[in-house]
């Protein structure tokens, strides 16, 4: 990367900056890693936009990036973290994806680190902290939530994979499709029933070892953001033992919705670190192309498409940072934290989609970050809640009980 590359991109991702002093303190580092040691670690790789990357890259960069200090970035101050509060983890994480560092999710252990167990450490035991979760911190391990089955997808509730008493321990059955980060975890924290005919209170939590015998991995089926992060879970008789058991028996629904509005908010700082990553390409694209004897910046179309795109990012963050405010101060946003989703899930797309017209051709080429943006932010339309369900919430939240 060229000096005035790297100036030009540093600029960009700490542009706008919607957190505190703090927060800007601990994002400068993590812009400059991702800019120069992680960057090289992707050419050197021959990977880039639209690129999973392989395994053997994916650890490296997660213990590189828990050696830096930056793996853990996102957890509390006492856990090996910075202690942010939740707008400033999100401007953090903003700024990470604005560096246009395809890599930059792992640096922070997106699919497969500290973020998916962090909440874990107020419910598991000694035994627990030391055996699964302290490894997933320091990279040695990598962790996958694993909850979506064929047959319950929006409906959580809804999950065949058994999980049985057997002696003093339990045995597992169940296939578990489309988990993110499983293709190359080492743990899942598995939901499984363990009582029929409780319904939600009959679902329990489990850490289980993928490399347990009866366990395997199914990634013979590439998903539209490319093959590389997912993986069907298929349990065949798989031993538990009894101190897998995450919390009380029967807890397990809960805690797979503890943090389910803070989840939202951190995919939507995800979504609009990118979709104002795709503005900010595409208005470079504006000036740099010429077409007939003038930069297409200077067409009404055009202009009208960036104003577009402009308006809808500075709203979706708008609504973002209030609800992560919201939260901060202990309201509750389950409301605001779905409008924040379904407009960043709508919206975040449509800036995509806006920004591949005004890149033209160029922009539908396979390792063009806009073509890459555009196939992620699609794919927020379903993920972590469907649209749809984004509006079963709200609407009950604005109907009480009318909405029921």
């Amino acid at each position: 990367m060229t000096q005035s590359a790297y100036d030009h991109a540093r600029t960009r991702a700490l542009s706008d900056f919607r957190g505190s002093a703090k927060a800007l303190a601990a994002a400068e580092p993590l812009v400059d890693f991702l800019l120069t040691d992680i960057a090289a670690m992707e050419q050197a790789e021959g990977s880039g936009w639209g690129d999973h990357g392989s395994e053997t890259l994916l650890r490296k960069i997660w213990k590189l990036s828990a050696e830096r200090g930056f793996y853990n970035y996102l957890l509390p101050e006492k856990l090996g973290g910075q202690g942010l509060s939740l707008p400033d983890m999100l401007a953090v994480r903003e700024a990470a994806i604005m560096t246009g560092v395809s890599m930059a999710p792992h640096v922070m252990g997106d699919l497969s680190g500290p973020p998916r167990i962090g909440h874990m450490f107020k419910v598991a035991s000694p035994h627990q902290v030391e055996t699964f979760l302290n490894p997933v911190c320091t990279a040695d391990k990598a962790i996958c939530f694993a909850l979506t089955e064929q047959g319950a997808g929006s409906d959580a509730t809804a999950i065949q994979t058994r999980a049985e008493k057997s002696g003093n321990g339990w045995v597992l059955n169940g296939v578990k499709w489309f988990i993110s980060g499983g293709a190359y975890a080492d743990l899942a924290i598995v939901l499984a029933v363990t009582d029929p005919d409780a319904g939600p209170r009959g679902i329990s939590a489990f850490f289980v070892d993928l490399h347990a015998e009866g366990a395997s991995k199914q990634t013979d089926y590439e998903v539209l953001t490319g093959k590389g992060d997912h993986a069907n879970l298929h349990f065949d008789n798989v031993h538990i033992p009894p101190e897998n058991l995450i919390g009380q028996e029967g807890a397990g629904f809960g805690l797979g919705m503890a943090r389910i509005n803070v989840n939202r908010l951190i995919h939507c700082s995800t979504i609009w670190g990118s979709a104002r990553l795709a503005l900010s390409l595409s208005q470079d694209r504006a000036g740099a192309r010429k077409q007939f004897g003038k930069p297409i910046g200077a067409f009404q179309a055009i202009q009208h498409m960036l104003a577009d795109m402009a308006t809808e990012v500075y709203a979706g963050r708008s609504m973002m940072y209030d609800a992560a405010t919201r939260l901060e101060a202990g309201q509750d946003i389950r409301t605001e934290a779905s409008m924040c989703k379904l407009y960043a899930g709508e919206k975040g797309f449509n800036v995509a989609d806006l920004a591949m017209q005004v890149h033209g051709g160029v922009g539908t080429l396979k390792g063009n970050p806009i073509e890459a943006i555009f196939r992620r932010l699609r794919m927020f339309r379903i993920v972590t809640g469907t649209s749809e369900i984004q509006r079963n919430t709200i609407a009950k939240g604005i109907l009480g009980g009318a909405g029921k």
